[in-house]
């Protein structure tokens, strides 16, 4: 038995409901900021305007939006949550080492201590997967009844 399956086999039996229940929030605050980058879209806008690389952070808004609302849906569901958390991961860690190191911790509008927070639930999710009440684990259960 290889060491990821050890892996999974211990986080799925040391995984108490609320961890799922905390994993449906995280996945409901990832898709409420994508779809506020999409409605404030003005001022990401703003920041490819005075860029003289705006293709590339054109691009990559497109990922972070994007990836936001689908990582998301799937971490809120639990289907595929490893594979949804590790394609989130690099958005996150781009915000917090490129946006959010720049801001002063206690300032007005640093959301600093909330990317960190994101961040540590997305590295703890990324470990333990999606849990007992996911698609995930329906989609198990019934695959051994086929």
């Amino acid at each position: 038995m290889n060491s990821i399956t050890k892996m999974e086999d211990w986080a799925d039996r040391h995984h108490p409901k609320w961890i799922d229940y905390l994993r449906v929030i995280l996945g409901i605050v990832l898709i409420t900021k994508g779809v506020a980058y999409v409605i404030n879209k003005e001022a990401v806008m703003e920041m490819f305007e005075t860029s003289e690389y705006w293709v590339i952070y054109y691009g990559i808004s497109h990922y972070v939006i994007g990836g936001s609302i689908a990582c998301g849906i799937a971490i809120a569901a639990g289907l595929f949550t490893r594979v949804a958390v590790a394609f989130e991961l690099p958005a996150l860690l781009g915000s917090v080492i490129f946006i959010d190191m720049h801001k002063n911790l206690f300032a007005l509008n640093s959301e600093l201590l909330y990317s960190l927070l994101i961040l540590a639930l997305l590295l703890f999710y990324l470990f333990y997967g999606s849990g007992e009440i996911s698609v995930d684990a329906y989609l198990d259960k019934h695959k051994d009844k086929e």
